[in-house]
């Protein structure tokens, strides 16, 4: 599996959610940790790569616990805004996925795929401030349109991942290994 491949099937583990007795079927850390492999298999000259694995870390990290019912319902009671607040790694992770996803691309001079991936990174961040409104402002109006925009982000993202996940600098380049001399 390419890296982006896998970035992209760990944020449809984020993305999806199916209780099963108290428990999300598509376990959110099981996702975290496709990003993060997807992450650590891009080249290592790719921009921002560690700051994509500390963020996809602590992403995991969070969501750990709270993918246990008898941790996830107590917080959810404290309210959607402690539920926001939680998200934020996620949103940061993604946005600087986005980020240094389009740097990489303007690097291979890949400008259209560049532009893309700048746009979701402000779609991102417009998703994670967009509750400040809701919760902050009281603005309940806004309270589907964020959940709505929230979706659109996944799939945007997991499109642009699958589409690519097969350019020059998306994927590791082939380590070159020492070809045997012939014995003299």
């Amino acid at each position: 599996m390419k890296p982006l491949q896998s970035v992209a099937m760990g944020c449809v583990f984020v993305a999806l959610y199916a209780r099963i007795q108290g428990y999300d079927a598509y376990a959110d850390p099981f996702g975290w940790l496709l990003v993060l492999l997807g992450v650590r298999r891009l080249a290592d000259e790719t921009p921002l790569r560690g700051a994509m694995l500390g963020t996809a870390a602590l992403a995991l990290l969070v969501s750990l616990p709270l993918w246990v019912p008898a941790v996830r319902d107590p917080v959810g009671d404290l309210g959607a805004s402690v539920g926001w607040a939680l998200d934020l790694p996620a949103f940061a992770c993604l946005a600087v996925l986005c980020h240094g996803l389009a740097e990489a691309a303007d690097t291979a001079d890949d400008p259209g795929a560049a532009r893309w991936l700048r746009l979701l990174r402000t779609a991102v961040a417009v998703v994670a401030l967009l509750p400040v409104l809701v919760f902050g402002a009281g603005v309940e109006d806004l309270v589907s349109t964020a959940s709505l925009l929230s979706s659109a982000v996944y799939v945007a993202l997991v499109w642009l991942l699958f589409g690519y996940s097969g350019r020059p600098w998306a994927v590791r380049a082939a380590v070159e290994r020492p070809t045997a001399s012939p014995a003299a």
